[in-house]
């Protein structure tokens, strides 16, 4: 009898422990207003560390990082508009837009600050956005490889590579275009993805690069961004000078703020989160030690 008490007691000291890791997973479309956005939150805790994505990825390309960050506190991901489970949004989809659709998301969806950001990319604008915007309830951020907003905005240090990225723009318009106008449903359900692609790619070299450009400083708010190391070979040969520029901008977004660090993944392509997860986990989770 006793020894079947001390089993029972074990496992529901396991029980407990499960679930105070894994908490009250969030996993749900959201109505903010113009449309619905998917997100999920899993763990526990706060701060809650939210997390945005690059062009064309959805959350779940970070589930592996985020179960391993949820032991320590809640995290959420989300689908920006045209991903995956979240519908269409308003056009033009440039940075403003995405992270006032963020915040009424996570107020809708009951996710209560404060927030660790975590952005990567595209996201990595999104990000400095939302900072600059709701400081009252960031207490820091994590950057992953955001891109150099200098060439961003005007392409000059290397106009092959910024007429290369708007060729591709306009083959993802072309697609979207043409998935459209498909009467096949299965290429057609893919257009509000393209649309939204196009779009973001679009104000990526116009409006969403200018809205970041203003941002005269992050003060002393605790700001860490990872560049990665190793030259895009897709880039030919300008890919180790524009790699080597892209670390220098990284590096001058860090100074931005007094508290800002600067690391360098030195193997990792742009991807850091699948090259060096966790190098990137042990940035993330210092951060949250520190403001707790």
């Amino acid at each position: 009898m006793i020894k079947r008490l001390f089993v029972l007691m074990a496992l529901l000291v396991l029980s407990v422990g499960c679930n105070r890791r894994v908490g009250v997973i969030l996993d749900e479309q959201i109505n903010i207003g113009t449309h619905s956005l998917h997100i999920y939150c899993v763990g526990e805790g706060s701060p809650v560390i939210v997390i945005d994505v690059g062009i064309g990825e959805t959350g779940a390309s970070w589930q592996s990082v985020q179960d391993q960050l949820a032991q320590d506190t809640r995290v959420c991901t989300y689908d920006r508009a045209g991903y995956e489970q979240s519908d269409t949004g308003p056009m033009p989809r440039h940075s403003k837009q995405m992270a006032g659709e963020l915040k009424i998301l996570l107020e809708n969806a009951g996710v209560e600050g404060p927030y660790l950001l975590v952005g990567h990319s595209l996201g990595g604008l999104n990000m400095q956005i939302f900072a600059s915007q709701y400081p009252e309830v960031v207490i820091g951020a994590v950057l992953l490889d955001p891109p150099p907003l200098r060439w961003l905005i005007s392409g000059v240090d290397f106009p092959e590579l910024y007429e290369m990225f708007n060729q591709q723009t306009e083959d993802l318009s072309r697609a979207a275009t043409a998935a459209s106008q498909s009467d096949d449903p299965e290429e057609k359900s893919k257009a509000s993805f393209y649309l939204a692609l196009t779009s973001e790619s679009e104000e990526l070299l116009g409006e969403s690069a200018r809205q970041v450009a203003t941002i005269g400083s992050f003060d002393d708010m605790p700001l860490v961004v990872i560049g990665s190391g190793r030259p895009n070979p897709s880039f030919g040969d300008s890919a180790e000078a524009y790699q080597l520029f892209w670390i220098e901008q990284s590096r001058a977004l860090a100074d931005k703020s007094t508290a800002g660090l600067f690391i360098l993944a030195e193997e990792s392509g742009h991807h850091i989160h699948q090259d060096a997860p966790e190098m990137v986990m042990e940035a993330i989770i210092s951060m949250l030690q520190q403001m707790r």
